[in-house]
C-alpha cells in the first residue's frame, strides 16, 4: 500500500473536499443504520404489547447511555401507541423511516458529488507532475527507455490509478464507517452474538487475502507488457515506409501479436482473480449469516435470554447492512492491489533522480562575451568512451566546424555544450565560467540549435517558429522566416503563417521543414549557434536553399557546425577533424587539404562518391 499513500499525497490540495466527503459519509452511515433500527420497537411493541415500556427511563451515567437511548425510544413509542393508537404510530414509523432513507441517500449523493472534485483534481495534478518530470529528465534517461513504455505510464497507468485507487476512495471512507456504526449497534443489541461475528470475519478476510496475493505481481507484468506493444505501435508508425519496403509486415505483426498474447494471458489471470472478489465475499457473507442464524436463534430460544426475538430480527437486518460494505471493501482492496502496479510504475518515473541539475548557487548568464572552452573532457556512453581528453577553444564570432567519421564524437560535443549530457572528466567553460555553475535555462538561452532531424509540432507555422520566443511579433516572425529563405514557400500556402503543418510537419518537404527550424533558431536570436548536420538529410536543391539560410543566420554569431557534407563548411574559420573521440587535425580548409592527411581523405572520399 506504499504507492497508494504516495498517490494520496496529491490529496492535500483538495483537503476541503476530503473533509466534506468524510462528513457526508458519516451522516450517510448514521442514517443507514437508523433506517434499520427504527423498525425494531415497532416489531416488539406494536404487535406484542407485553414489550411496552411504561416507566420513564432513568439516566444512570455514561456507561448506560446506549441502554438509556434504547429505553427512551421504546418509551416514546409505547406512549405514542397508548395516546394515538397503533395505526397512527405505524404511519409515524413509516414516515420516519422514509425520512431516514431520504437523508441517507441525500448524504450518499453529496459524498459522491464532492468526491468528483477530489478525484479529478488528483488525476490532473498527477498527470501534470508526471509530464513535468518527463520533460525535465535528461536525454540519457530516454535513451534507455522505450517511448511506448513512457506513453503507457502517462496514459494507461494514470487511468488505472484513477479507476483502481480514486474510485476506491469512497469505499475506503464510507464503508468502514458503515461497518463500525453497524457493529456498534450490534454490540448494543447483543455482545455475545457480536463477539461470535468477530471470530468469523477474520477467517473470511484471510481467505480473501490469500486469493489476491498474485494480483499485484501479475498487474505489474501486464502494465509492462502494455508499454511493449505501445512501443511496437510507435515504431510501426515511424518506420512504416521501411517495413513495407522490406516486405516485413508479417515479421513486425508476429512480434506485436506475441506481445498482445502475453498481455491477454496476464490480464486474464488478473481479471479472474478480481472478479472472484465479489462472489467469494458474498458466499462467505452468506455462510456467516447461516452461522449467526443458528447461534443467535439458540440464544433467543434460551430461557431468560437478554436477546429478544425482535432484536434478533433487527440484528440480522443490521448484519445484512454490514455485508454490502464489507463486499465493497473487498472489491476496493482488489482494485488497490491492481492499481499498486500502475502506481509503482508512475512513482518509478517521479522518483527518478535528475542527474543534470542546477548547482545550488548556479548563476544566470545573460550574455556571451569572449570564448567557449572544452578542457580535457572525456565522455562515455555506458562503458565506451566516445571522447577522450578533448580540448578546444572557440572564440566569439568564430565558425568552427567539426568533421569526422560516424561515431567520432561530433554530435556528442553538441549534446555536452547544451548540458543534455554532462562530461565524465574535464569541463566546459563559457567566458571562463563552468557551464555546471550556470543555470541550464540561461545556458540554453544563449544557444540556438538546428539538428539533422527537423523537429516540428502539430501546430501552425507561426507557432512553430516562435517556439523559443513566445512574445515575438508578426514582423519578427516574418523577418526570421525571410532570413531562413522560408517566407517564399510560406506565402504560397493557403493560410500562410497560420497554416497547420500536421504531425511532425508531414505536410512539408524536408527542405521546407529544415528552413522552419532555421527560422525558429533565428527568431530566438542567440549569440551561439549549434548546427548538427543540418543539411545532411536534404537533396541538392534543398541543400542550396538551406545552406544560404544558414550562412545568413551565422553572420555575427559564434557557430559550432557539425558537418557531414564537407562542401558546406569550407568557409569556416577553423575545421577540427575528429577520429575516435580525439582531434587529429585542425585548421582552415586550404591548410588541411595541403597536409593531405585525414581531412584530405574525407574530402577525396566524398568527391569520389
Amino acid at each position: 500500500m506504499g504507492y497508494f499513500r504516495d498517490i494520496l499525497k496529491y490529496e492535500k490540495k483538495y483537503r476541503k473536499f476530503t473533509i466534506l466527503n468524510i462528513l457526508f459519509n458519516i451522516l450517510y452511515a448514521v442514517f443507514n443504520v437508523l433506517s434499520v433500527l427504527a423498525f425494531i420497537p415497532v416489531l416488539g411493541i406494536l404487535f406484542d404489547t407485553d414489550n411496552a415500556v411504561i416507566k420513564t427511563p432513568v439516566y444512570t451515567g455514561i456507561k448506560s447511555i446506549a441502554a438509556y437511548a434504547k429505553e427512551s425510544f421504546y418509551y416514546f413509542i409505547s406512549q405514542k401507541i397508548e395516546n394515538e393508537g397503533a395505526i397512527h404510530v405505524l404511519f409515524f414509523i413509516c414516515a420516519l423511516t422514509f425520512t431516514l432513507f431520504l437523508f441517507k441517500n441525500l448524504f450518499r449523493y453529496l459524498a459522491s458529488y464532492v468526491l468528483v472534485f477530489l478525484r479529478n483534481g488528483v488525476v490532473k495534478d498527477l498527470r501534470d507532475t508526471l509530464y513535468h518530470k518527463i520533460i525535465t529528465l535528461p536525454l540519457a534517461y530516454f535513451s534507455e527507455k522505450k517511448k511506448g513504455d513512457i506513453i503507457a505510464r502517462m496514459t494507461i497507468d494514470v487511468q488505472e490509478v484513477e479507476i483502481s485507487f480514486l474510485t476506491s476512495l469512497e469505499a475506503i471512507v464510507r464503508e468502514p464507517l458503515t461497518v463500525i456504526i453497524s457493529l456498534s449497534m450490534m454490540l448494543i443489541l447483543s455482545v455475545k452474538l457480536t463477539l461470535f461475528v468477530f471470530v468469523l470475519l477474520p477467517v473470511s478476510g484471510f481467505i480473501i487475502s490469500s486469493i489476491s496475493k498474485k494480483l499485484k505481481a501479475n498487474s505489474l507484468k501486464a502494465q509492462k507488457e502494455t508499454g511493449n506493444f505501445l512501443s511496437f505501435i510507435e515504431e510501426t508508425l515511424t518506420g512504416l515506409r521501411v517495413i513495407k519496403g522490406f516486405n516485413a509486415e508479417e515479421v513486425i505483426e508476429t512480434k506485436f501479436n506475441t506481445s498482445t498474447t502475453k498481455f491477454r494471458n496476464l490480464m486474464t489471470s488478473v481479471l479472474h482473480r478480481k472478479t472472484l472478489a465479489s462472489p467469494m465475499s458474498e458466499f462467505l457473507g452468506s455462510a456467516t449469516i447461516i452461522a449467526i442464524l443458528y447461534y443467535g436463534g439458540k440464544l433467543v430460544l434460551e430461557n431468560n435470554s437478554p436477546l429478544k426475538a425482535e432484536e434478533f430480527f433487527g440484528y440480522i437486518v443490521l448484519f445484512y447492512t454490514v455485508l454490502n460494505p464489507i463486499k465493497a471493501i473487498t472489491t476496493a482492496y482488489y482494485n488497490i492491489q491492481k492499481g499498486e502496479a500502475s502506481a509503482e510504475r508512475i512513482m518509478e518515473v517521479l522518483h527518478t533522480e535528475d542527474s543534470i541539475r542546477d548547482a545550488p548557487n548556479a548563476t544566470i548568464k545573460e550574455e556571451f562575451k569572449a570564448h567557449i572552452e572544452f578542457k580535457n573532457i572525456s565522455f562515455k556512453y555506458k562503458d565506451t568512451y566516445v571522447l577522450k581528453d578533448f580540448s578546444l577553444t572557440i572564440k566569439k564570432g568564430e565558425t568552427v566546424a567539426l568533421v569526422g567519421q560516424s561515431g567520432s564524437g561530433k554530435s556528442t560535443l553538441a549534446n555536452l555544450i547544451t548540458r543534455f549530457y554532462d562530461v565524465h572528466k574535464g569541463g566546459i567553460y563559457i567566458d571562463g565560467e563552468s557551464i555546471k555553475k550556470v543555470t541550464k535555462k540561461s545556458l540554453r538561452n544563449l544557444m540556438g540549435i538546428v539538428s539533422q532531424e527537423s523537429i516540428l509540432f502539430n501546430d501552425t507555422i507561426a507557432n512553430n517558429i516562435k517556439l523559443g520566443a513566445q512574445n515575438a511579433t508578426d514582423a519578427a516572425i516574418l523577418e526570421a522566416a525571410t532570413i531562413a529563405n522560408a517566407d517564399e514557400f510560406i506565402q504560397n500556402l493557403p493560410a500562410k503563417y497560420d497554416t497547420n503543418i500536421g504531425d511532425s510537419g508531414n505536410t512539408l518537404s524536408g527542405g521546407q521543414k529544415q528552413r522552419l527550424s532555421i527560422a525558429r533558431a533565428v527568431l530566438k536570436n542567440p549569440p551561439i549557434m549549434i548546427l548538427d548536420e543540418a543539411t545532411s538529410a536534404l537533396d541538392t536543391e534543398s541543400e542550396q536553399f538551406v545552406q544560404l539560410a544558414l550562412e545568413k543566420m551565422m553572420q555575427n554569431r559564434t557557430s559550432l557546425v557539425i558537418a557531414h557534407r564537407l562542401s558546406t563548411i569550407q568557409k569556416a574559420d577553423m575545421i577540427v577533424v575528429l577520429k575516435k573521440g580525439q582531434i587529429v587535425e585542425q585548421g582552415k580548409h586550404e591548410e588541411l587539404l595541403a597536409k593531405k592527411g585525414e581531412y584530405y581523405k574525407l574530402v577525396t572520399m566524398q568527391s569520389l562518391s
